[in-house]
């Protein structure tokens, strides 16, 4: 079968076409899909290439502002730990699949091993989604999450005195804020 055929009669009224219209039909459909690409980037360009998650550092109050023990903050998914004067912040994502780990105050307090150091805790952290538990520093001891909850770190806010949490950096679970 011919494809191209030098040249074409005036009355023919055959399908062959000749190699010049298959090169020009090739280049047009060339510059045409030129064309949409450009045209595409050109208007991707008007939609914002923008990310609009929270802030990893943010302020969350004075340190007077919050009660003795735990406080949940929703937003973030965090429990900030105050005793006494010392503050620390822990985690509420699950290191097994990220659900949302739930503190609980158990009814009398137990003595648990952690890292070869005897410790009466008095509340844990649950996972409801596939049963993992916490201790209190956030050490897992049943279920199937692999790692601890994290700590981040904390200061104070060297303009206004408020409490500063910063997701960007993880803190050593011995480390604690005290103001």
């Amino acid at each position: 079968m011919k494809l191209f055929k030098k040249n074409k009669p005036e009355n023919s009224n055959s399908t062959e076409i000749s190699r010049r219209t298959f090169l020009e039909k090739l280049g047009l459909g060339g510059v045409l899909i030129g064309l949409a690409g450009f045209g595409f980037q050109s208007f991707k360009t008007l939609i914002p290439n923008v990310r609009y998650e929270p802030a990893k550092k943010f302020k969350i109050g004075f340190p007077n502002t919050f009660t003795e023990g735990i406080t949940y903050l929703k937003e973030q998914r965090l429990y900030v730990l105050k005793n006494g004067k010392s503050f620390h912040c822990i985690s509420a994502v699950c290191t097994h699949l990220g659900c949302t780990v739930k503190y609980v105050n158990l009814n009398q307090p137990k003595k648990v091993e952690i890292e070869g150091t005897t410790k009466e805790i008095h509340s844990e952290f649950h996972c409801p989604c596939h049963g993992s538990k916490f201790y209190e520093d956030g050490t897992n001891f049943a279920g199937p999450a692999p790692k601890p909850l994290k700590w981040y770190k904390m200061e104070i806010s060297p303009d206004d005195g408020q409490l500063v949490i910063n997701m960007n950096e993880e803190s050593d679970r011995s480390v604690t804020l005290t103001v």
